[in-house]
């Protein structure tokens, strides 16, 4: 009887008291299953890894420049091109600088040699070709002369870098410069040269005064210009102010 009535007495009296013992036993015997543990770990990696996935992702949003404001998918960049005024010129595009003639005054002076060109006639193409004893060579560029065979300055026809001074049997002396867009201007058959490589000139600098050559001997006292884009030449009346 003592026994039954101590049982009785340790045994929960109130609704409170009955509420509170429920939970605590149905959680021991839900951990009392061999499962339980395994499960909650997997449920809490689950939680982290969604925490993670959800962080990451906030942040590349905000290293791309992403709006993401009432849906918006439209990056920084897109915003600003956006906004540009379609009638706006590039800044390199404006700061282009035209290339002109090589000397101080082209209407003084005769083309004496015209460019070779392969779409033009075949007369053209045969005054157009040079030779030097047995052996014919297409001009790659045109030789400019003064009706009374008088030297003149040779001018630098647009704003570069002077990447190359030097003498050749047939060309004579030259001068190359590279200019900001690409292209670079050769001047050959030269005298009293002016510059030095590695020089920056200004368009219409002296760089030197026409001479002679051997490859153009029958020019007498003349400026060889050619313009060059990468291995190909181009024809200098093409690029030239008319």
């Amino acid at each position: 009887m003592k026994e039954e009535n101590k049982e009785i007495h340790e045994a929960p009296q109130t609704v409170e008291e009955l509420q509170t013992a429920k939970p605590a036993g149905a959680w021991k015997r839900l951990l009392s299953k061999k499962w339980a543990y395994p499960a909650i770990y997997m449920a809490a990696a689950a939680i982290i890894f969604s925490l993670m996935w959800w962080y990451q992702g906030s942040v590349s949003d905000k290293l791309a420049g992403t709006d993401t404001t009432a849906g918006s998918a439209v990056t920084q960049t897109d915003k600003t091109q956006a906004s540009a005024p379609e009638d706006a010129v590039p800044v390199n595009a404006a700061a282009a600088e035209e290339m002109q003639w090589p000397v101080t005054d082209h209407t003084a002076l005769n083309i004496v040699s015209n460019y070779y060109d392969k779409n033009a006639s075949a007369e053209d193409k045969a005054a157009a070709m040079l030779q030097y004893e047995d052996q014919f060579y297409p001009q790659t560029g045109i030789a400019l002369a003064r009706e009374d065979e008088q030297t003149f300055d040779v001018l630098a026809a647009k704003s570069g870098k002077v990447t190359a001074v030097d003498k050749q049997p047939l060309t004579g002396q030259y001068v190359e410069i590279t200019h900001p867009d690409g292209l670079v201007t050769v001047y050959q058959s030269l005298d009293n040269v002016k510059v030095k490589a590695g020089a920056e000139v200004k368009k219409g600098d002296v760089i030197a005064q026409a001479g002679r050559n051997d490859l153009e001997k029958d020019e007498g006292v003349h400026l060889h210009f050619e313009i060059r884009q990468g291995e190909a030449t181009l024809n200098p009346m093409d690029v030239l102010p008319k």
